[in-house]
């Protein structure tokens, strides 16, 4: 069973100004992925807008990031959609050309109201990828999807033959330890909510998927050792410079035209989001950095700002 633990970056999609890919700058993403100490990469998610590119852009992103890795890292290949026969076409596509595993988010126009009905769309996901390891990706607050997780998991486990777990956005650990513990901690659960990363280490996460991570990559895994050393307090430290930080994020506009913001300050411009995700003014950028720069975020990661 593929099994992926630590910290998994949620990656941006490069556009160029006009809104087209941009994914030359692909590669030079990727080694800051790496040099960020990422144990795997989650594509084409919320965080990488895969919802508003097309069937052909979110092939092409994935090819792109496929050929940079290298190998190096395993790739998830986030393949939902609102219409099924999309989902299917990437889910084949990404197996494919090699991807670790692939997950699929819930559609958000018609809705979902069962867990028995999901199921019957995941496994019909899956289907198109019968080698790969499949994953659910559980997004309520985006696609408005409210059913019993716990029930989810028990149907899925028995009808879906390549289910291995969930990516799990929400904040309800109490949830989430009931997925983590499902069959004596049998399938894979990972962690989606950055900002509450040590609440779910402590309810059984070895695994967490963020877009924050490579961002706050020393904060995250100050987290991380500090929880492994049982060093709680310090723990409890890091975890809120990390809340700190995603604060600064949502004062001034939309979070991941933020984090784009944030990365050109970097050294690396992905771009600005595409529409219906407003873009931070300039004004705003100048602020949130500056504001970034008072909390310590330039000192906590060892960066100049």
């Amino acid at each position: 069973m593929t099994m992926f633990q630590g910290l998994i970056a949620a990656t941006h999609t490069p556009f160029q100004q006009n809104g087209n890919l941009h994914l030359e700058i692909i590669p030079k993403y990727v080694q800051f992925l790496l040099d960020c100490k990422m144990d795997a990469l989650y594509v084409n998610g919320s965080t990488g807008e895969g919802v508003s590119l097309s069937v052909e852009e979110r092939k092409a992103a994935l090819e792109a990031f496929i050929n940079a890795v290298n190998g190096k890292i395993p790739i998830i290949a986030q393949v939902g959609a609102n219409a099924l026969t999309d989902c299917r076409e990437l889910a084949a596509h990404a197996e494919k050309i090699g991807v670790t595993a692939i997950s699929a988010c819930a559609p958000s126009y018609f809705k979902i109201t069962t867990a028995s009905l999901l199921v019957d769309l995941m496994k019909e996901i899956a289907a198109a990828a019968p080698k790969t390891p499949f994953y659910y990706y559980h997004i309520p607050r985006l696609t408005g999807l409210s059913i019993e997780v716990g029930r989810f998991l028990r149907e899925a486990d028995t009808k879906i033959p390549t289910f291995r777990g969930m990516k799990y956005t929400d904040t309800k650990t109490f949830e989430y330890q009931e997925a983590v513990e499902y069959g004596n901690r049998k399938l894979n659960i990972l962690w989606g909510c950055d900002e509450m990363l040590l609440s779910a280490l402590v309810v059984g996460a070895t695994g967490a998927v963020g877009s924050t991570y490579p961002l706050c990559n020393i904060i995250s895994r100050q987290i991380l050792n500090a929880w492994n050393e049982r060093d709680i307090e310090k723990a409890k430290l890091w975890q809120l410079r990390s809340w700190e930080y995603v604060k600064v994020l949502y004062r001034y506009g939309d979070f991941l035209s933020g984090q784009r913001i944030l990365m050109k300050s970097l050294g690396l411009d992905l771009g600005p989001s595409r529409l219906p995700i407003e873009m931070m003014s300039e004004e705003a950028g100048r602020k949130m950095l500056a504001d970034l720069k008072t909390i310590g975020y330039y000192d906590w990661q060892g960066k100049q700002s």
